[in-house]
């Protein structure tokens, strides 16, 4: 459903009860009961479960799956699949300047990336009442799983022609990717840039950052954002290099102090964040996650432009009852008046 969403981004800090928008999307295989493997495969599953993680939980999103090998896939990387975790990529693709040149970049529909789109075209007839996001990976994130991700870093320091040589084409297929999504009716994405959290601020914005900029000026207008996600513990150091890329909405890990970040992030832009994945909704309980959330919400409630949210993609095995508690949490909080 085409939505502005400039005036969704307002509507959104203005609103006294915030709705949370975590990256919810894995842990549908539970409600389908199908395995990670038969999710990544098919286009009507990854529709279903977006539909019924939708119909379950009161999100101010929907949020199609975070998995950060597709991408790296389509361009031939080997990739690990899994019954119950998100798949990830084995090796490298590219370690000299010569082959960096050689890289082809391949065509949106190649890998599983037609199914990906596919996907959120049929979860849009399914789910009307709140944006819907498609999830990609970010351009540093896909070259360091061409390069090798423990390479890349080193890379910058030594190989830097080789390393924005592999940028550009990442950075050329994205733009492509994610029109494709718009085109497909998706009112943004979510782009994941987790190993530029790795980086000094100076090689963030050489590798990263400037490339983000410009995906985002190619591809937004006021009916599509970019929603940028890093997960790494340098970001506040990095605050001044991710605001520069122009991203009108910004989601941080749990490895960041959200309250340090909210002082930093200006008040007309979205900052979301960042209940642990793993620490909270996979292997806490109920008790735990309703204080962790009162906690991080009486932190930064009082930011308006602050959403709560998970620090990262929700685990596939996350127990529903955590999940639940997550929501239920957000709207106790709200409801009694704490913020």
């Amino acid at each position: 459903m085409l939505r502005n969403m400039n005036q969704w981004l307002m509507d959104t800090i203005g609103a006294k009860e915030k709705q949370p928008v975590p990256v919810l999307s894995f842990p549908a295989i539970q409600l389908l009961d199908i395995m990670v493997k038969d999710l990544i495969a098919s286009s009507d599953m990854q529709a279903q479960g977006m539909a019924a993680v939708a119909k379950r939980v009161s999100a101010g999103a929907s949020v199609s799956l975070m998995d950060l090998s597709v991408e790296a896939e389509c361009f031939g990387s080997e990739i690990l699949v899994y019954e119950d975790e998100v798949p990830a990529v084995t090796g490298s693709i590219v370690s000299t300047q010569q082959q960096a040149e050689a890289l082809r970049v391949p065509e949106v529909g190649e890998g599983r990336t037609g199914i990906y789109v596919e996907a959120l075209k049929k979860a849009l007839t399914m789910i009307e009442d709140r944006p819907v996001f498609a999830g990609v990976i970010g351009p540093y994130s896909l070259a360091g799983r061409l390069l090798d991700v423990t390479e890349a870093m080193i890379y910058c320091y030594d190989e830097p022609e080789m390393v924005h040589t592999v940028m550009r084409k990442t950075t050329d297929f994205l733009i492509a990717y994610i029109m494709e999504y718009k085109k497909a009716g998706a009112n943004g994405v979510v782009m994941a840039e987790p190993l530029t959290g790795l980086l000094s601020p100076a090689l963030a914005e050489e590798f990263s950052c400037a490339y983000v900029k410009e995906i985002i000026e190619a591809v937004e207008d006021e009916n599509f954002i970019v929603i940028y996600h890093n997960c790494g513990g340098g970001t506040v150091a990095m605050i001044k290099e991710i605001l520069a890329t122009g991203a009108k909405a910004m989601h941080f890990g749990d490895a960041v102090d959200m309250e340090e970040m909210m002082r930093h992030i200006p008040g007309d832009r979205l900052a979301m964040g960042n209940i642990s994945p793993s620490g909270e909704f996979r292997n806490g309980t109920p008790a735990s996650m309703r204080e962790t959330v009162h906690t991080l919400l009486s932190q930064c409630a009082k930011y308006p432009n602050f959403v709560i949210s998970s620090g990262c993609d929700i685990p596939p095995l996350s127990p529903w009852e955590n999940i639940d508690a997550f929501f239920a949490a957000v709207r106790e909080f709200y409801e009694t008046g704490e913020n």
